[in-house]
């Protein structure tokens, strides 16, 4: 799949390769939780710069555009950017909440993209895998699961830190990054050794970053994509993609205020 570091690029519109490449995602991790009830989901990422806080928003939108009640968790305690991603604020968050500064409805916010909800990371700890490894990550974990139809929780990378490793068993399922040109092959090994030797739930790997004009990977989209299009063409609405209504609707609220 195809995307681009630090932009939310979900797309909406059907003719959209981008939309379709998460659409394709979010159908593949339905039926990956046939027989396993998938309701918190751990993204994560063999190492920094890979694209895993983008996959996590652009998929968390998916869910929601899709009629799921979706809250994307800042996990990442040492280097978040979600919350430039979304255009929300970083400052109240999950640390908030596990040291008991603040709620769960406190400190979660409403970002553009109907039914998808945003914790942040807060202020960050100097130790963040104690944090997550707290028992009141447990009870945090539980009180959204119960409250939400999909929870999905943004980590550092596995290889080298211990954050997303200390998280994964508690989950329901864990998504793995890697991103093409970039991730080295023993990095990408390594990770899922790592995550296999937790007991981790590992729903599967996406490959982003693939260039689809250039690759042979466009040629199979297309083939597939015009074949099923041309008869779902008149019902197809077109709208405008997240990431532009999120940018226009922050550009508004801006120029609103006196």
């Amino acid at each position: 799949m195809a995307s681009q570091a630090d932009q939310l690029v979900v797309h909406t519109r059907p003719s959209t390769p981008m939309a379709e490449a998460f659409r394709t995602l979010r159908t593949n991790i339905q039926f990956a939780s046939v027989d396993r009830p998938l309701r918190v989901m751990l993204v994560t990422s063999s190492g920094p710069d890979e694209g895993k806080s983008t996959v996590s928003a652009n998929l968390s939108a998916a869910l929601a555009q899709a009629g799921q009640r979706v809250l994307l968790i800042n996990g990442d305690l040492r280097r978040p950017s979600l919350h430039r991603v979304l255009g929300c604020t970083d400052r109240i968050g999950l640390t908030n909440v596990l040291l008991g500064q603040a709620s769960i409805t406190e400190a979660v916010q409403e970002t553009s993209v109907p039914n998808l909800y945003f914790l942040g990371s807060g202020p960050l700890p100097p130790n963040p895998a104690e944090v997550l490894g707290s028992q009141s990550m447990d009870q945090l974990l539980a009180q959204v699961k119960a409250a939400y139809d999909m929870v999905v929780v943004d980590m550092p990378p596995v290889v080298a830190l211990a954050d997303a490793a200390i998280l994964a068993p508690r989950v329901d399922g864990v998504l793995l990054v890697v991103r093409a040109g970039r991730t080295n092959k023993e990095a990408a090994r390594q990770a899922v050794a790592m995550l296999q030797r937790v007991r981790a739930h590992l729903l599967g790997v996406v490959l982003n970053d693939i260039d689809l004009k250039s690759s042979r990977y466009g040629y199979y989209y297309y083939y597939y994509y015009t074949e099923e299009r041309s008869g779902a063409q008149q019902a197809a609405a077109t709208t405008e993609t997240a990431g532009e209504e999120i940018k226009s609707r922050t550009r508004h609220k801006k120029e609103e205020r006196p």
